[in-house]
């Protein structure tokens, strides 16, 4: 076994190896660049040897830095982590030649199975149903735009080496495949420096359901069952429970022994994962093969109690696999939320900053649900715009996929952000939806469910009991410290605008009783875990435990409740009737302007003063955490001014362009 292991990766993976070797007891290096001097990770590596400035292209995708790392500090092995070099097969090859394991699939099976259009043509002489496609490269938009008539639109423009959701765009006609195909190239080129493409029929309503595969050195392989990952956003994954709620018993059988036969193919020795599309009957296509960990490898640990990352160890290091096929069972469910750096409300753009406040749930068991929180980050941390907007992997397991989906509610609600915009809102909201909780998912999911973008859920029963229960006990808390108790018991709580009366009383236990005006029914608020300048109150309310995140405004309250936010202010009878008569704020007018939608780098500004400009068509690009978003006229208009030039960084709401 190793005795030193270097990380050539930063972040949550990072961590996730590093927890991995101290059980093992082998020590670890982590290379860093600029920007992740300091990190989470760096601290808790045993050694770390600094590669270069912050942008990938400069520091964590040189070989020749890696291997001078290892040199340097004599470790055995290099963990490649997911991304970056850890499905290059010159990598492994160079490792190979210099004496050094490569923790990851042979090079021959990386070649084989990691490039997207080889994949695909080895998959197909291998008798794997595939998708229809085009594997051939392409080099201009006049020859893609006439494949995609042959195949037929929809169709999906991929990049050959890409992956965690980068690369990827569904051209729906010509125009959009014009567009698309070089935007898909450029984008390929910056992440992945490989800007090859290829055309793969789009099928209408499927799943994105896979296989974990693992291989030892000795020929052995087993299929550690599937996981759904059908809730995506731009083809980046968002949720993903094992197993999935599609399949049964002989789908699944069918698909891992298709899995493992492909993987035998090529003699594959570690962990990696074969990718199908499913239809709504159950058939399935292959995709293609990811020769590495994936990013949403813990669902799959916790259904079955692998450690993936330590079999891939014990892979490199020759040791044959200590289980078999039939040793493996599926023990329950578990699902994981990836918590994004990103704002739902400004259309899941990446937000860029410190994180001010970053609250977790409580790890291990929590009775009815067990909660696993993967993070690289900490209270403080900045999220770069040079890597992944990825702040955590929230997971939890239970007996049952109903009980898994309530637990991750709740871990959800104990998770607290600020300093940036996240989307722990959103996948409250998903968690709380009839459609997702009978398991009737498809990659079209978030589109279907949120066709105008996500603005936040309005409060339903449970939300509304919270919001009204929560407010009247933090102002009886503000009131009490302040030293101005109110003998009143009579009050007014207004939700954003929505009045509801409410008369308090407590118990012999202290509990808050609300009787709610005109409902003939209470509300029996008790353990109040709460007091000003806490982020995040704590309760439980008729018996139900539940976690609000609060903050304190001049008038009231700002209150989330899951996927629920509010202004909420408590007020006297005659108070409630003047505010009433008070106008609503108007919202600044800025349909004349195109703003930055996101803090990053301008591109392109791609108009000029005094251009006449039409609907649709391309006012400017940015790019952020890897990806270029593409702004257009929503009408048409002249160019007044223009507020930024190419190469300029820009922060949100920074004005690019003025029409007149």
């Amino acid at each position: 076994m190793f005795s030193k292991i270097l990380i050539a990766n930063r972040g949550e993976i990072a961590v996730r190896i590093i927890k991995t070797c101290r059980r093992m007891g082998i020590r670890t290096v982590l290379v860093h660049s600029d920007a992740d001097t300091g990190s989470l990770a760096y601290e808790m590596a045993d050694e770390t040897v600094h590669i270069g400035p912050s942008p990938a292209a400069q520091s964590y995708l040189l070989q020749d830095k890696i291997v001078e790392a290892v040199r340097q500090t004599g470790a055995e092995a290099v963990h490649p982590g997911f991304g970056f070099l850890s499905e290059n097969p010159v990598f492994a090859r160079r490792l190979e030649a210099e004496g050094i394991a490569f923790i990851g699939p042979n090079p021959h099976a990386i070649e084989a199975m990691g490039d997207k259009i080889t994949s695909k043509k080895f998959a197909a002489e291998a008798g794997v149903s595939t998708v229809p496609g085009h594997m051939g490269l392409i080099d201009t938009p006049e020859q893609a735009v006439e494949i995609a008539r042959g195949i037929g639109y929809p169709v999906m423009i991929k990049a050959s080496a890409g992956g965690g959701g980068k690369g990827i765009r569904v051209a729906e006609s010509d125009a959009d495949m014009a567009e698309g195909f070089a935007a898909v190239k450029a984008e390929a080129l910056t992440a992945f420096g490989d800007d090859r493409v290829f055309l793969e029929k789009f099928v209408v309503n499927p799943r994105h359901i896979e296989i974990q595969v693992l291989g030892d050195k000795h020929g052995n392989i087993v299929s550690l069952f599937d996981r759904e990952c059908s809730i995506q956003r731009r083809n980046q994954k968002v949720i993903e429970e094992a197993p999935s709620p599609l399949l049964d018993e002989a789908t699944r059988k069918k698909m891992g022994d298709q899995a493992v036969a492909l993987a035998r193919a090529v003699s594959y020795d570690s962990a990696g994962t074969v990718e199908f599309v499913a239809g709504q009957d159950r058939s399935f296509y292959f995709l293609e093969m990811n020769t590495r960990l994936q990013v949403e490898h813990p669902v799959t640990e916790l259904i079955t109690g692998v450690d993936l990352v330590e079999q891939m160890i014990r892979s490199a290091a020759g040791e044959t696999m200590a289980f078999k096929q039939d040793d493996l069972k599926i023990n329950g469910w578990a699902i994981e939320s990836r918590i994004y750096a990103e704002d739902p409300y400004r259309g899941f753009l990446p937000s860029i900053g410190r994180l001010v406040r970053y609250e977790q749930p409580e790890e291990g068991d929590q009775g009815d649900y067990t909660v696993r929180n993967d993070t690289g980050v900490r209270e403080g941390d900045e999220i770069s715009m040079f890597y992944d907007p990825m702040i955590a992997k929230l997971c939890t397991w239970g007996e049952t996929r109903i009980a898994a989906v309530d637990g991750m509610a709740r871990a959800l609600e104990d998770t607290h952000l600020s300093g940036l915009g996240h989307n722990v809102p959103f996948l409250a909201a998903v968690m709380d939806q009839e459609r997702f909780r009978s398991g009737a998912l498809s990659t079209s999911y978030i589109k279907d469910e949120f066709p105008d973008g996500f603005h936040g859920v309005p409060a339903g029963p449970l939300q509304r009991d919270v919001l009204v229960a929560a407010s009247v006990a933090m102002h009886e808390i503000v009131s009490e410290q302040a030293s101005d108790p109110s003998d009143r018991t009579d009050w007014i709580v207004l939700i954003d605008r929505e009045p509801v009366g409410v008369s308090l009383s407590y118990d012999d236990d202290e509990a808050l009783t609300l009787e709610l005006a005109g409902e003939d029914r209470t509300l029996r608020l008790s353990d109040i875990d709460w007091r000003p300048g806490l982020a995040q109150f704590r309760a439980v309310l008729d018996d139900v435990p539940f976690t609000a995140e609060v903050r304190r405004v001049a008038d009231g309250f700002d209150i989330r409740s899951r996927a629920t936010r509010a202004r909420v202010r408590v007020f006297t009878p005659r108070m409630a009737e003047l505010f009433a008569r008070l106008p609503e704020k108007q919202a600044a007018d800025t349909s004349k302007l195109i703003l930055s939608p996101m803090p990053g780098l301008v591109v392109a500004i791609a108009v000029t003063p005094g251009q006449e400009v039409k609907e649709g068509e391309t006012v400017a690009i940015i790019e952020a955490m890897k990806m270029q978003n593409i702004l257009k006229a929503e009408r048409d208009a002249v160019v007044k001014s223009i507020g930024a030039k190419a190469g300029d960084p820009v922060a949100a709401d920074d004005v690019l362009v003025e029409f007149e």
